[in-house]
């Protein structure tokens, strides 16, 4: 088997399990949030071994170098192989991810988002059914 040179980056960003989907990569890519050497790029955009990879999802950020290079889909610890991520993109996002916790811990349970339980549905399914 021929060893890879390039590969679609919409394809490597699903191989290296940063999206579940390669449409949901694709419109990642589409939407800008995923830049190749500083330059925002297109689904179908070849990367090779040793790019500079951003990638941001939902308020987090991966500053990564390409490793390796895989078009199918691996377990998690053999997908992280892929990809080296830069200390400082690391520690930033770790220190995000405490923040956002502590946040949350300082919320009182009536602001936090709770869905509600099969009691509560079945009450909002019987009042919206009387209403109609």
């Amino acid at each position: 088997m021929a060893e890879l040179n390039e590969i679609r980056i919409d394809k490597w960003l699903w191989a290296a399990r940063f999206f579940k989907t390669r449409s949901l990569a694709a419109d990642a890519v589409n939407g800008g949030k995923v830049h190749v050497n500083g330059q925002r790029c297109k689904p179908g955009k070849d990367i090779k071994i040793g790019d500079l990879i951003t990638v941001s999802i939902n308020q987090y950020r991966w500053e990564i170098v390409v490793n390796d290079l895989n078009k199918q889909r691996r377990p998690a610890k053999e997908a992280a192989l892929l990809y080296q991520e830069d200390e400082v993109s690391s520690v930033k996002r770790q220190q995000q991810i405490e923040l956002f916790k502590q946040q949350q811990a300082l919320q009182h349970p009536s602001e936090r988002e709770i869905k509600p339980n099969k009691k509560q549905r079945r009450q909002i399914h019987r009042f919206k059914q009387d209403a109609s």
